[in-house]
């Protein structure tokens, strides 16, 4: 993980309008210190103190172009370096942190990730059987799931300091950082699959769809812009590795267990389960679900109309570059966590990556090829 964020470091560039960038940093210094205040979370108020001083300090820095470069260093460094080494020492994270471990712990001893008979918050595991492999390997699962993120897009080529210290992608880089692989492997496919690359975006698609459901939407995305850019034959030698991928990861445990399968994957994000999930920021849908009459179904409704409009999308204009396809997810996403019943703000990374993809490959210029051209490249 030090190498990837020494990476970051290395390949820092500019933020759009650089004379504002004080102002940015002063913002997420004002974010922070709001979180500390009002969060009733240790884990929260914790990064929120250290964080706001270093932003304040990145701010202070920015105001100087000689500066600006230092004043990026130390954003990263204070949101995300100092909060995560000082959240791990002390013992401290989200509970998600403490279910991935002891997913892995269980995945060990008793071949399956679930608890089968599920019935306070804890006991529940909503992740995919994949997610269960950052538990099993040594230390505190963040050291991996972290530095799986920034991998990710390192390779995906989105090198920007100000997307890695943004508070909405920070605060679970200390905390949590469940959401963070996963968006991260969608990132790389998306990019790989725009390039040309099928069964290498087909693994790592796959590979995101083993982490947790909300890589899904990226599965048919990816398949669109394939079949336009490349053809049916690399679209077919796609959907073959991302769905084998994905099916060897998760197939075998849903097979065995299928009543915990579905109370801790399936009922419990979707609030479902006799136990609620503690996932309950006021976004739209967590807000009908809880105060409208009949308000969860009408949530789960306009989740699934969101999903319909998505799938007509591709059929009707299918995305022809990997910006279309990434600003298309980003939009969907966004759609999708603000309609969940169980919701929390912290998904709002995913349309956040997304869309920074998006606009990373607007500056570069991403251009549409048709499949006839393609073919004549290749």
């Amino acid at each position: 993980m030090t190498k990837s964020l020494e990476r970051y470091v290395r390949h820092i560039r500019y933020i759009p309008h650089e004379r504002y960038e004080r102002y940015v940093w002063a913002g997420c210094a004002v974010v922070a210190l709001g979180l500390a205040l009002a969060s009733d979370l240790g884990p929260h108020r914790v990064w929120g103190v250290v964080a706001g001083a270093g932003y304040a300090v990145a701010g202070f820095l920015a105001c100087g172009a000689r500066s600006r470069p230092a004043a990026r260093v130390v954003a990263v460094a204070g949101a995300v370096v100092v909060p995560l080494v000082s959240l791990v020492t002390a013992g401290l994270g989200q509970l998600e942190v403490t279910v991935v471990e002891r997913s892995g712990q269980l995945l060990l001893t008793t071949g399956s990730p679930y608890v089968a008979d599920p019935t306070a918050v804890a006991d529940f595991n909503p992740y995919m059987p994949g997610m269960a492999l950052f538990g099993v390997l040594p230390g505190d699962a963040r050291w991996w799931l972290g530095g799986a993120f920034v991998a990710a897009l390192a390779a995906a080529g989105l090198h920007r300091a100000w997307l890695l210290a943004c508070p909405l992608v920070a605060l679970p880089f200390a905390v949590g950082g469940i959401d963070l692989p996963v968006v991260g492997l969608m990132c790389l496919g998306v990019v790989l699959a725009g390039q040309g690359r099928s069964g290498r975006a087909g693994l790592a698609l796959g590979a995101a769809a083993a982490l947790k459901w909300t890589a899904w939407p990226a599965l048919p995305v990816a398949l669109a812009l394939i079949a336009v850019r490349r053809g049916g034959r690399p679209a077919l030698r796609y959907a073959v590795v991302a769905l084998s991928t994905a099916t060897a990861a998760v197939m075998p445990f849903a097979l065995a267990g299928p009543s915990g399968f579905y109370r801790n994957v399936i009922a419990f994000p979707l609030g479902l389960a006799d136990t609620a999930s503690p996932a309950a920021s006021p976004l739209p849908g967590h807000l009908l679900a809880t105060y409208v009459p009949g308000g969860r179904v009408i949530a789960l409704a306009l989740l699934a109309v969101s999903a319909l409009l998505l799938a007509v999308s591709l059929v009707a204009r299918p995305p022809g570059t990997a910006r279309a396809a990434a600003a298309r997810l980003a939009l969907g996403l966004g759609l999708a966590m603000a309609l969940i019943p169980a919701t929390r703000f912290g998904y709002l990374v995913y349309p956040l990556v997304l869309g920074a993809l998006a606009y990373r490959m607007s500056q570069r210029g991403s251009t549409p090829v048709t499949p006839s051209r393609e073919k004549a490249l290749v």
